[in-house]
């Protein structure tokens, strides 16, 4: 990737801090998913106290919109420590405007019904999935935990709008014919208030194909009362229209569903629903894997 792309190393010493909830750990739970070997340990301290963080010389890595220097003497103290501080959400300077031109190489993009719904794990699960069966591949990384998760990426959802595309571009560039980036996707097509980022990604990224990622227990974008979630296929049929600015040939190739709340008594019986209703394979990622997905992947776009 270029040189414009946030990089740092591992290890990392998760820091939980004084949290009760889950979901104010997902980055923290993220790196322990998919990148626990680069995981020295976890911090879990009452008051959610870093201080002595910063004066051991351990740098802090944080997703945040807010900067970690502009925190009240942590920039002091990270000097004194000889500690860096890195903000992931915070993009490269000198990213271009998007030019559409056709790259090397294949590409997939998730895309969701609504954000915090799978796209991220879904990426991660078929890039590994694709490796494990000796093809090239890479995920890119869009947000903040996939960052982190990868030790690479771009923060597409703190660009400047008139460079997301230009963006989406340094994220996936040129490539081996029968290579693979497997994209994180960003937002949703039909969120009123984040659709710009999905659709800057979606068109600088031109996919040649997708999965869609879906909570179905959600009915309403969350946050938003009075906003429904589209169905998949509203969602294929916009992501195409869309995707094919840049992309003619962009295609669905499966749905994948975070099932974690469904009774297992009912998850085959909803997986199977929406593989007919979408007439494509559909997964939970983290339970029977993409297998299926990675198929249909492979069956499609041969070299």
């Amino acid at each position: 990737m270029s040189g414009n792309a946030i990089e740092f190393a591992t290890p990392f010493a998760v820091y939980f801090g004084d949290i009760d909830d889950d979901s104010w750990g997902k980055t923290g739970l993220g790196l322990v998913q998919w990148r626990r070997e680069g995981c020295a340990g976890q911090l879990r301290l009452p008051g959610c106290r870093d201080r002595q963080l910063r004066h051991a010389g351990i740098d802090i890595v944080a997703g945040l919109h807010v900067r970690l220097a502009s925190l009240p003497g942590l920039a002091d103290a990270a000097q004194s420590g000889r500690a860096r501080l890195i903000d992931v959400r915070i993009p490269p300077p000198g990213l271009p405007v998007g030019t559409g031109r056709k790259r090397s190489g294949l590409r997939l993009l998730t895309v969701g019904t609504d954000c915090a719904c799978g796209k991220k794990y879904t990426a991660l699960a078929l890039d590994k999935e694709l490796r494990a069966r000796g093809r090239q591949s890479d995920f890119r990384a869009s947000g903040q935990t996939g960052i982190m998760i990868a030790g690479r990426g771009l923060p597409i959802d703190a660009v400047v709008s008139d460079f997301l595309t230009g963006a989406a571009e340094l994220l996936s560039p040129d490539n081996a014919a029968d290579h693979w980036d497997m994209i994180e996707g960003q937002g949703s097509l039909f969120h009123p208030g984040y659709l710009q980022v999905t659709v800057g990604l979606l068109v600088g990224s031109q996919p040649d194909a997708f999965v869609v990622c879906h909570d179905p227990l959600s009915h309403e974008i969350s946050g938003w009362p009075g906003f429904p979630l589209p169905t998949i296929a509203a969602l294929i049929e916009r992501t195409v229209l869309i995707g094919s600015l840049t992309n003619s040939g962009v295609r669905c190739v499966g749905v994948s569903l975070n099932t974690s709340k469904v009774p297992a008594a009912e998850r085959r019986r909803l997986l199977a629903r929406y593989a007919e209703e979408a007439h494509l394979p559909c997964v939970d990622p983290l339970v029977e894997g993409v297998g299926p997905i990675v198929d249909k992947l492979i069956s499609e776009f041969r070299q």
